[in-house]
């Protein structure tokens, strides 16, 4: 295994590095009263950020979403990605791809992603050319008021199936989450839709969102680790930095441990995908450390900022919202590590 990034990846990274940290400021971000940046969407698109990922793979996309987390960027860029680029990509036909890709890598098409697949939806048992009418809700999905399409996971029996519909067809109610992205409830009553990939389709797009905002996660953790280090190097107690207590260093290190455990196990999962290899346990793996370790990270960053970090207008408290959505939208950490547990039992991989 060889995670170093090609010159390519490393290339797109530095850009998006030098994007979001021009433009996703903590005074930006604050005038933006929970809504997305149409401004830096334009601009990720226009430098050729999101077409990118067609090229440099998931591996790409994962150090990508690295730099969005650093800064808590509100953008669509993991959902549009996961959920549209690099789904339809892989799964669609030759006319869904001509039809749908240019959009989405320009930036003018957004995807959101309505997953994991709810019992809720139920698909029309008449079934004709791949297409087919949605009904049912989904309480939350991220994005979805930014989307002109989405992306339904729907349980069929024992077996999963994908299927996209235009926003503009299905109902969408504003739904506030814990960190400010533009989410919604997702209603669909006999909504027309079309049918992306086959048999495997659905268990290789969970792992690649899984992966992906298991990436985003380790930005964030590592954003609000950075933020409590300088705090703590600046702020003095008694004469002395905080940071000089070993208490204080005994906190860092754990979470940049667990920060390098989010990042190891993405970029595996994410390599493993781009090689063509089963990568569904691996990730699994990133999916839980970015759950548990994450958790564990922007509590400390908050707490290494004592009083500072109970202030709900603190740049790192946004890290800590970010944290914990992206941990309930990953799934409790117990609940994948019995999932993973069931594959590893099994003997095979989730995809």
């Amino acid at each position: 295994m060889d995670f170093t990034p090609t010159p390519e990846q490393e290339a797109v990274r530095d850009l998006a590095a030098r994007i979001f940290g021009d433009l996703s400021t903590p005074e930006r971000l604050a005038g933006l009263d929970g809504g997305t940046d149409g401004e830096l969407w334009k601009a990720l698109g226009g430098a050729g950020l999101l077409g990118a990922v067609e090229e440099t793979g998931l591996l790409g996309l994962v150090l990508m979403l690295e730099e969005q987390g650093r800064t808590t960027a509100q953008v669509p860029f993991a959902a549009s990605c996961v959920f549209g680029l690099l789904a339809v990509g892989a799964h669609g036909g030759a006319e869904q791809r001509e039809r749908l890709l240019p959009g989405l890598r320009d930036g003018s098409a957004v995807a959101a992603g309505a997953f994991p697949a709810r019992t809720g939806i139920m698909v029309d048992a008449e079934k004709a050319a791949g297409r087919a009418r949605l009904s049912g809700t989904v309480p939350w999905v991220p994005w979805l008021r930014d989307a002109t399409h989405v992306l339904v996971a729907v349980r069929e029996k024992t077996v999963h199936s994908l299927w996209m519909a235009r926003a503009d067809d299905a109902g969408c109610e504003p739904v506030e989450l814990t960190a400010p992205w533009s989410a919604g409830r997702l209603v669909l009553d006999g909504t027309p839709a079309e049918r992306i990939g086959g048999p495997g389709a659905y268990e290789d797009v969970l792992a690649t969102a899984r992966t992906a905002f298991a990436g985003l996660q380790a930005g964030v953790c590592a954003g609000s680790l950075a933020r409590a280090v300088a705090h703590t190097n600046e702020r003095e107690q008694f004469g002395r930095p905080l940071a000089a207590k070993q208490g204080v260093q005994l906190r860092a290190a754990e979470a940049h441990m667990d920060v390098e455990a989010i990042r190891v196990t993405a970029y595996e999962a994410a390599w493993r995908r781009d090689e063509g290899l089963a990568y569904g346990s691996h990730a699994l793996t990133a999916a839980w450390w970015a759950s548990e370790g994450g958790k564990r990270v922007v509590h400390t960053g908050q707490h290494l900022h004592g009083g500072m970090g109970a202030d709900l207008d603190h740049p790192v408290h946004r890290h800590f919202l970010w944290g914990r959505q992206l941990d309930g939208y990953l799934g409790a950490a117990p609940e994948l590590l019995a999932e993973l547990g069931d594959v590893i039992a099994a003997g095979g991989e989730a995809a």
